[in-house]
């Protein structure tokens, strides 16, 4: 599928990510991304993976468990309405889960290991959606949402994050 979502396609708070998303096909963006995020977490040491840059912030080994969290939540959200299914989703509450997840206690290499797995099954899929579904939408977090701007979502989140980890933390 290509294109770029339209703005009906998501709420405008989304935005901030599918903006971050260069071109209009999202699928080569996420493989892209995938081998090049994946070499970015592998250049950060073990010990490095638990720096904070202020005392309330996360960890980057956090920041990498939401990226996890996160792309399982949008790839889930994207899988629900892409099948057809129309009963609404709920919200995803980043802070329960970070506070859940207790990521510094998991290793760096798993954490990594994790990202890739999870990309893996993004990408898959995505790249085995009929064409018809790309377009399918329903609501989540009280808000319309396509298939195709979760996916959109899902890159650019990471982009997003792993610029804060450039300027923040390292």
């Amino acid at each position: 599928m290509t294109g770029r979502p339209e703005t009906s396609e998501a709420a405008p708070y989304y935005f901030t990510y599918i903006n971050q998303v260069q071109g209009e096909d999202v699928l080569a963006v996420l493989e892209t991304q995938s081998r090049e995020a994946a070499a970015f977490f592998s250049s950060i040491s073990e010990e490095k993976s638990l720096h904070r840059y202020a005392p309330d912030k996360w960890s980057i080994r956090q920041t990498l468990n939401h990226l996890n969290d996160t792309e399982r939540v949008f790839a889930g959200r994207a899988l629900w309405f892409a099948r057809g299914f129309e009963t609404p989703l709920p919200s995803f509450d980043q802070a329960v889960a970070a506070s859940a997840a207790q990521a510094d206690t998991v290793s760096w290499a798993s954490h990594i290991e994790e990202f890739r797995r999870v990309r893996l099954a993004t990408l898959s899929l995505f790249q085995n959606l009929p064409a018809g579904s790309w377009l399918r939408a329903g609501v989540a977090s009280d808000n319309r949402v396509t298939v195709r701007a979760s996916a959109f979502i899902i890159a650019g989140h990471t982009t997003h994050h792993i610029a804060v980890l450039r300027e923040r933390y390292l």
